[in-house]
């Protein structure tokens, strides 16, 4: 895939969206309209649809075929999402792939008139399509709901010493032999619930807590000396 399959996808969509009369919104969010996040050829095209009658859509997915030949599709229904929404995950031949986010009207209005902007919309959010107004009332967003948060003393307290408690585990688990175990306590715990926090407000404090380091560090190695870098990296087995 590159940003030019990726964006003539997008045109095919959002034409769609207009010409089709059980299309009321369409939106573009998350990274590729958000200003903080890395964009690159492998990013995804996050697209919301607002229709006027969603159970026609959930019972026959081939309109999914506008877009490209589809090779992977995961369909989720509402339940999956407390009655929110639906989705539908694509994957196509030239490897675009699409999450759509599939309303009801009145599902989505009911998001668009909480008191806070929900967290998918404050990443960002840009308006494809829209035959009703349905977004006209949708705040702005922020992009903070990312921004790394100031620990409490307790919070800080408590995932300082379970790094160091749970560092016992390990070492059992591979004198005894328990690779699988040893591998979840690393990786899961150690470095997933412990070590990601950590360096999350070790590069915030130094910036003020304004910024944000992504989904689990992918911005780390912007943030991080070359030398600190080199040291986390090396944490990971195979190094």
């Amino acid at each position: 895939m590159n940003a030019a399959h990726r964006q003539e996808t997008l045109k095919k969509i959002t034409r769609w969206a207009q010409e089709h009369p059980g299309i009321r919104s369409a939106l573009l969010t998350s990274s590729l309209v958000n200003p903080q996040a890395p964009v690159d050829d492998f990013s995804d095209l996050d697209i919301e649809l607002v229709l006027a009658d969603l159970p026609a859509f959930l019972n026959d997915d081939r309109w999914l075929e506008q877009f490209g030949r589809p090779i992977a599709l995961v369909a989720e229904p509402e339940t999956a999402f407390e009655g929110k929404h639906a989705m539908r995950m694509v994957l196509y031949h030239d490897y675009v792939k699409v999450d759509f986010k599939l309303y009801c009207i009145e599902k989505f209005t009911e998001e668009v008139n909480q008191e806070t902007l929900c967290a998918d919309w404050d990443i960002g959010y840009r308006v494809l399509v829209d035959k009703d107004g349905l977004t006209t009332n949708m705040k702005s967003p922020t992009y903070t709901c990312a921004v790394i948060r100031k620990p409490g003393e307790q919070e800080f307290t408590r995932v300082l010493n379970d790094f160091w408690w749970d560092l016992t585990y390990v070492a059992k688990c591979l004198k005894r032999g328990d690779l699988f175990y040893a591998r979840f306590m690393t990786e899961d715990n150690i470095r997933t619930q412990y070590l990601i926090p950590l360096l999350e407000w070790f590069i915030a404090s130094d910036h003020h807590w304004t910024v944000t380091t992504n989904k689990k560090g992918r911005l780390f190695e912007k943030y991080l000396s070359k030398e600190m870098w080199q040291k986390i990296t090396a944490t990971f087995a195979g190094r």
